[in-house]
This record gives C-alpha cells, structure tokens and sequence, in this order.
C-alpha cells in the first residue's frame, strides 16, 4: 500500500473525524502536525498552496476529505476531479 500522510492539528476537529475514517478503513498514515510553521510552510508548498488542516496524501496522490450533507457521513475524494474514484478506493483497501 502507498505510504499515507495527513498534516494536521491538535485542535482541528476535521483532522480527527479524517483520522478515524482513515482507522475504520484500516490505513496505517503518518501524522504530521503542523503547528510549528517551519512544517506548515512545507505543507502548504506540497498542497500546492492549500493551507487548511487536513490535507491528506496517499502516495503522490492529494486527496480531501468531503462531508455528505444529507447522511452527515465522510469520504475521501481526490483533488483532481479527473482521478479515477476506483484507483483511490484500490489505494486505500491494499
């Protein structure tokens, strides 16, 4: 499976509902908090100039997460509106 990542901060409830999610799928991720702006400044040139928390990679591929307004349930989507939804769901079941 490709090597997950998700910047984050300790106070952003987003990052812990996309941390559970990634958890209920059973992705291992590593978490970067990005508090220390060294590290936020990092994130924010590989987001491609995207500054909110959580910004979620898998591989080389940058993925947000959405909020379905009638069932209130999350998912991950690609930034891309072009990539393949059935790749992404392939990269997260591996």
């Amino acid at each position: 499976m490709p090597k997950v990542e998700i910047y984050t901060t300790p106070w952003c409830p987003y990052c812990h509902a996309a941390k559970s999610l990634l958890q209920e799928k059973g992705v291992d991720y590593t978490e970067v908090d990005v508090s220390d702006g060294d590290i936020r400044a990092a994130m924010i040139e590989k987001a491609h100039g995207r500054r909110t928390v959580p910004q979620i990679f898998i591989g080389e591929t940058h993925v947000v997460m959405r909020r379905n307004q009638k069932t209130g349930a999350f998912s991950f989507q690609p930034v891309l509106d072009r990539f393949d939804f059935l790749r992404l769901n392939l990269l997260l079941r591996r």
